[in-house]
C-alpha cells in the first residue's frame, strides 16, 4: 500500500479565538448605525436650532415675566405685562395695522400667485423658464432696494403714482399721512417682492399633479376651468396651506418695509399710522431698554397671534378646497 493511500486529508485550521468576538462586536456596530446613525444626521439642525431658536424663545418667555431693564436690574412680576398689553391702546393700534397691511397685501398675493402660476404651467406657453426665472428677479433684490423705490413713486409732490392719478382728475394723496394710503403702500411693495415666490412655490405643486387626470378630464369634455376648479385646486391643497401658513408668518412679522417707508421712525409715521406689532416690539424692547420685559410680553403676544392666525387660516383653506 502507498504511502499517498494511507494519509488521511488535513482537517481546516481553526478560527483563531477572537474571530468571533470580532463578528459580534461587528454585527453589534452595524446595528447601533442602523438605529442611531439618522439621529446623528440631524442633529447639527436641532442644536442649531437649540441655540438660536429654542433657547432665546424660552428666554423671551421669562423676560416677559420681569420689569426687566437691559441694564441689568429685574424684577419678576408675573403676567402683568401681559395684563398690561389688553389697556395699551399703542398695541392695539399696531395690531390694527399689522391686519389692515395682512389683509392688502396676503390676500391679493395669493390670488395672484395662483393665477401666475396656473399661467406658467400651460403646456402651450414658450420661454418657460425665462419667465420663471423673471418672476423671481423682486424676491431676490435688497429690500432696502425695494422700499427706496417705493418710497420715491409714493413721494406726494414728485411721486409717480401721484402722477398717475393726477391724468384722471385725483388730487394729490399724501401717502405717509393716512392708515389707508400708508397700508396701500406697504401692501404693494410686499406684493411686488413675494408674489413671485409664491407662484414658484405652487408651481412645484401644480407639476405634481398626474398629467393623466387633466387629459382624461379633457376626453370627457371638460373646459379648463372646470379641470382648474376640479382638479388643479384639490390637488394643490397641502402646497396652498404652506403657502398660506408662510404668508401669515411673514405678514404677522412685517419689519423692514413698513420701517423704510417711514424713513427709520420705528413709530411709523407721526401719528403712528402703520407702525406695526415687529415696530411696536422693537420699540418696547430694543429702542426703549428700561422696557424689555414688556417688549418680551409684545414678542410672546405677535407668537401666539400667528399661531392662531396659521390655525384660522389653515381650517379655512381646508374646507374651501373640499
Amino acid at each position: 500500500m502507498s504511502l499517498s493511500a494511507t494519509t488521511a486529508p488535513p482537517s481546516p485550521a481553526a478560527p483563531p479565538p477572537d474571530v468571533p468576538s470580532r463578528r459580534r462586536r461587528g454585527y453589534l456596530f452595524n446595528r447601533l448605525d442602523l438605529k442611531y446613525s439618522p439621529y446623528l444626521y440631524i442633529a447639527p439642525f436641532f442644536l442649531i436650532f437649540g441655540a438660536f431658536g429654542l433657547y432665546p424663545m424660552l428666554r423671551t418667555a421669562w423676560m416677559s415675566l420681569h420689569d426687566w431693564d437691559m441694564i441689568g436690574e429685574h424684577t419678576f412680576i408675573g403676567f402683568d405685562n401681559y395684563t398690561e398689553l389688553f389697556s395699551d391702546e399703542y398695541f392695539w393700534n399696531a395690531l390694527v395695522n399689522t391686519f389692515g397691511i395682512f389683509a392688502l397685501s396676503t390676500i391679493p398675493q395669493l390670488l395672484m400667485a395662483l393665477f401666475l402660476a396656473n399661467l406658467l404651467n400651460q403646456t402651450l406657453l414658450r420661454a418657460k423658464t425665462f419667465f420663471r426665472m423673471a418672476i423671481f428677479v423682486p424676491n431676490v433684490v435688497s429690500v432696502a432696494a425695494v422700499a427706496i423705490v417705493f418710497g420715491m413713486l409714493f413721494q406726494r409732490d414728485f411721486g409717480l403714482f401721484n402722477w398717475l392719478l393726477s391724468l384722471v382728475g385725483v388730487d394729490q394723496i399724501d401717502w405717509r399721512a393716512q392708515e389707508w394710503s400708508s397700508w396701500t403702500a406697504i401692501a404693494t411693495m410686499v406684493n411686488w417682492r413675494w408674489t413671485g415666490y409664491n407662484t414658484l412655490i405652487l408651481l412645484a405643486g401644480m407639476q405634481a399633479i398626474p398629467k393623466d387626470l387633466y387629459e382624461a378630464a379633457a376626453i370627457d369634455g371638460a373646459s379648463p376651468w372646470r379641470q382648474f376648479w376640479q382638479i388643479t385646486l384639490p390637488m394643490l391643497k397641502p402646497t396652498f396651506i404652506f403657502v398660506v401658513i408662510l404668508s401669515t408668518i411673514g405678514g404677522m412679522q412685517l419689519f423692514t418695509e413698513p420701517l423704510l417707508f417711514a424713513n427709520g421712525s420705528i413709530i411709523g409715521g407721526n401719528q403712528r399710522e402703520f407702525q406695526t406689532l415687529a415696530m411696536y416690539m422693537y420699540e418696547k424692547g430694543i429702542y426703549n431698554l428700561s422696557t424689555a420685559g414688556y417688549g418680551a410680553a409684545v414678542a410672546w403676544a405677535i407668537f401666539m397671534i400667528i399661531v392662531f392666525v396659521s390655525l384660522i387660516n389653515f381650517v379655512l383653506v381646508r374646507r374651501a378646497a373640499k
